[in-house]
């Protein structure tokens, strides 16, 4: 091999050591990573949000974790302590609670400080063939019929289902504990039902033709304010506090 083939040699070597030094420098230097363990979940997964901050502020001693689904409406806020090391993990379930109950692509938005940056994640196998009501996915199954529409009377502890019934048919609804508790009585357009079987939280119920309105009724039912509408009028409530009193420092005179 000739001195100049040898030395052009080493200058390519030299030029690609410093190439993967300087991409290496820059993976592990990045001011704000964030990633997920999976790139794609199904509806009450568990999804593991983790990052690393570069540079360390005193002043931030946390993260800020927003979810929003893909009409940009919020499913998730947390926040969560940054170890010094720089490090951040949380969870999220992506049950059917709030927003989570469509399929698509959601995006983790983090910030730090000035910092900010963001991931999105699939989620699948959504609420399909299945009773949606409340924030809350309840698995159905139906004949003689087609059901229009439920909601959830918190007077009562009740679950009401709207009914299309063109035949005498028979309707069985299981739902989920964290959704009603202590099922005890069922009516079908407002009477008792003696056509029932109620086993823990599956009922299946006997209706005829032209039936209108089955209620579901126990002894807990999942509130009507969903968990995140509850977030955000929390967020609000201390954020309108913080203003008042920053106002109220402002005009108090000084001497």
């Amino acid at each position: 091999m000739s001195n100049n083939t040898s030395l052009m040699l080493l200058a390519v070597l030299a030029i690609v050591g410093t190439m993967t030094i300087s991409s290496a420098y820059a993976e592990s230097h990045l001011p704000l990573m964030v990633e997920t363990d999976n790139a794609t979940y199904s509806h009450d997964d568990t999804i593991t949000i983790s990052g690393q901050v570069a540079n360390m502020n005193p002043a931030n001693a946390t993260v800020t974790i927003t979810v929003v689904n893909s009409m940009n409406s919020f499913v998730a806020i947390d926040q969560v302590n940054v170890s010094d090391s720089g490090a951040f993990e949380t969870t999220v379930n992506t049950g059917y609670a709030g927003a989570w109950k469509e399929d698509g692509t959601y995006t983790i938005n983090v910030k730090y400080g000035s910092l900010s940056e963001k991931i999105t994640i699939e989620l699948i196998d959504g609420c399909v063939s299945q009773l949606f009501v409340e924030d809350n996915c309840l698995p159905y199954e139906i004949s003689g019929g087609m059901i229009t529409g439920a909601t959830v009377n918190t007077n009562d502890n009740s679950i009401i289902i709207s009914l299309d019934a063109h035949d005498d048919g028979t309707l069985t609804i299981t739902p989920s504990e964290s959704t009603q508790e202590g099922i005890f009585m069922v009516l079908v357009d407002g009477e008792e039902s003696d056509d029932v079987e109620i086993n823990g939280n599956e009922v299946t119920v006997m209706f005829p033709a032209g039936a209108e309105e089955i209620e579901v009724i126990g002894t807990f039912v999942v509130p009507e304010f969903g968990t995140i509408a509850a977030m955000i009028l929390a967020v609000a409530i201390i954020s309108i506090i913080a203003i008042s009193s920053k106002s109220r420092l402002s005009i108090m005179p000084r001497y």
